[in-house]
């Protein structure tokens, strides 16, 4: 598994999906089982949990930046 475009991938389904934006962030763990549809153990999870929150929170912050200089 590519991980890095698994993250990307997920990261494009949370952030489209409201519903499921919102389910990511009570539950972290469990949302991207469900959008992989395999059970992992948590140590692996938490990894790609990690990174589709650190590149979310770097799409914010480029989203702002990019607001601040006029460009969106």
């Amino acid at each position: 598994m590519d991980i890095k475009a698994k993250i990307e991938e997920l990261v494009e389904k949370i952030k489209n999906d409201k519903d499921l934006a919102s389910k990511f962030q009570k539950d972290p763990i469990g949302t991207v089982e469900k959008l992989l549809g395999v059970d992992l153990p948590n140590d692996q999870i938490e990894k790609l949990v990690e990174g589709i929150q650190a590149k979310i929170s770097l799409d914010k912050l480029g989203g702002m930046l990019g607001g601040l200089f006029g460009k969106k």
